[in-house]
């Protein structure tokens, strides 16, 4: 039916009369998990939740409109009892006792094989944030994430230009780093896998399959399958989830639990909602994360319309301010509560080669960064590259020599009192914005965007390794600065759309020349970010309209 031995066009019904239409290349290998068992399973999985998950994206735009019109985030009343009660997840499974340095990257060969060899002790490989979801990477990574599951994984980079053989890549035998999948969130569409002539969507598309071509053989090893859910805003979001897995669990003839989650918290409802998306996945949920970069971005789009909530330049929002410390200390007590890990948030530096001095400043922020997370009670944390591990290894292994921090249970921050901790959770932070942070939002979001409508979605800029929330925060706050009106960079002048078409205008003279990732398409990311800030609502999220760019 459908061939590996070479690419072509494949659109329509794939599967006669079945209303499963492929649209997209079929490159080498694709048939092998694009099988008629995994279409067949994907559309039996659409046709069932796809009704739900409408109905909770709508959920969404009806709580943010209420939002607009002046509405706050609170704790629920209708969910008190859950908060109130006395109540515990299912235990965690042996693997993921300890879980002190996880690292994250795409759903790339090379980057599967490194992070996999690595000391961490989790690798989470990402179908959402720092992936750029073209066809190609999304069948592909999938590819890569069977091969690795299976030990057979390898990678070999063509030969140098005299002709030199590149390193050969290849998972060791003794590699024990926990493999986490993330797929992409609830809001976004896989657009080359229509059912019935709708797009699927890309978490049920991800998730899926990879349960599909690899849960029994993880189960057989205790390993899982392991997933990280991404952008919950409600416990029903985190309930639908959960329906997803136990739907698998009886397809693929696993026990029901089986499948193991750990929710990032990076939006700002879900902080209000930390037990209910507990206990919405207790037999199964393994911890909560603090995804604290698009919860930057969340708190930016929850206030959009708010002119007292408006926050200055994103150099100036740091752990340390009352509503990020309070974000993560109420995680922290939250999951440890519920007997569940209580991850920190990413390091996102990479290694500065020929500078040693940036290099060794860099890595002191990083190892003060994690000293605050270990200090708070945090369970581990999350880097971007494996030469950090090390700086953060040695601060957990000194602040947590047993695996876990379960015992600081931080009763100081439930002592505070639900009103207390929701004035702080939504108190803006003070600061200013100057022309240097205005610029730099304008700048690395048309970078980011560039490399990511060609095909890559972790780019490093000023020696960070950015995802798509970093461009996120970028766009968020230029939209909300601009449309609240009345800001002033901190030199007085006035902060309006005549200064950032000015700015944009000029944007690729003040990006590096040659070799930049994406540069062919800085153009056209300027363009569509310019479209996006003047237009009179603010995107939800800037990938789904980027995404009908790509292919």
């Amino acid at each position: 039916m459908m061939q590996s031995s070479r690419d072509h066009d494949m659109a329509g019904d794939t599967l006669a009369g079945s209303g499963i239409g492929l649209h997209g290349r079929l490159g080498p290998g694709y048939d092998t998990v694009l099988t008629a068992p995994a279409l067949n399973l994907l559309a039996e999985l659409h046709r069932r939740f796809e009704p739900a998950r409408q109905k909770l994206l709508a959920a969404r735009r009806e709580r943010q409109a209420r939002f607009d019109a002046g509405e706050l985030p609170d704790f629920r009343a209708d969910t008190r009892a859950i908060r109130e009660g006395d109540w515990c997840v299912a235990p965690i499974p042996a693997a993921l006792q300890d879980r002190r340095i996880e690292i994250t990257g795409p759903v790339e060969r090379k980057m599967i094989i490194n992070a996999l060899n690595s000391s961490a002790k989790v690798f989470m490989a990402d179908f959402e944030d720092s992936s750029s979801p073209t066809w190609a990477n999304m069948v592909e990574g999938q590819i890569h994430l069977r091969d690795a599951v299976a030990g057979t994984i390898a990678f070999a980079p063509p030969p140098l230009s005299d002709g030199t053989p590149g390193r050969h890549y290849a998972l060791k035998p003794d590699a024990r780093t926990v493999l986490f999948v993330r797929p992409r969130g609830w809001h976004l569409p896989e657009k080359h896998l229509r059912i019935d002539g709708q797009p699927i969507s890309g978490g049920l598309f991800d998730l899926a399959l990879f349960a599909l071509h690899n849960a029994s053989a993880l189960h057989a090893r205790n390993r899982g399958p392991y997933f990280y859910l991404p952008k919950l805003q409600a416990m029903e979001e985190a309930a639908l989830w959960d329906e997803v897995m136990a739907f698998l669990e009886v397809r693929l003839a696993l026990p029901i639990g089986t499948m193991k989650a750990t929710v990032l918290i990076e939006t700002l409802p879900a902080v209000f909602e930390m037990d209910e998306i507990l206990h919405a996945l207790k037999g199964r949920i393994t911890g909560l994360n603090c995804g604290r970069w698009d919860y930057i971005f969340s708190y930016l789009k929850t206030f959009r319309r708010h002119r007292d909530r408006v926050l200055p330049e994103r150099g100036q929002i740091h752990m340390g301010v009352p509503f990020l410390k309070t974000y993560s200390e109420l995680l922290i007590h939250t999951c440890h509560k519920r007997g569940a890990h209580a991850m920190g948030g990413m390091a996102a530096q990479i290694p500065i080669p020929g500078d040693a001095a940036a290099n060794e400043a860099a890595l002191a922020r990083v190892r003060a960064d994690k000293e605050r997370e270990a200090r708070a009670g945090h369970d581990g944390t999350w880097v971007a590259h494996p030469g950090l591990i090390p700086v953060a290894q040695g601060v957990f292994d000194l602040a947590m020599p047993q695996p876990n921090q379960y015992s600081v249970r931080r009763e100081d921050v439930a002592a505070r009192g639900e009103a207390d901790l929701r004035d702080t959770l939504l108190a803006p932070s003070p600061g200013s914005i100057t022309r240097a942070g205005l610029l730099n939002n304008l700048d690395v979001c048309v970078r980011y965007l560039a490399a990511w409508l060609d095909g890559l979605g972790c780019v490093p800029i000023h020696h960070l390794m950015e995802d798509a929330a970093t461009a996120e925060i970028s766009r968020a706050q230029l939209w909300q600065w601009l449309h609240v009106g009345g800001q002033r960079l901190d030199d007085g002048a006035a902060l309006d759309f005549a200064l950032f078409d000015q700015l944009l205008a000029t944007v690729a003279t003040r990006l590096p020349g040659a070799g930049l990732p994406g540069q062919a398409r800085i153009a056209e990311a300027a363009q569509l970010l310019g479209e996006m800030i003047h237009a009179g609502e603010l995107a939800d999220f800037l990938t789904l309209p980027a995404y009908e760019r790509l292919d």
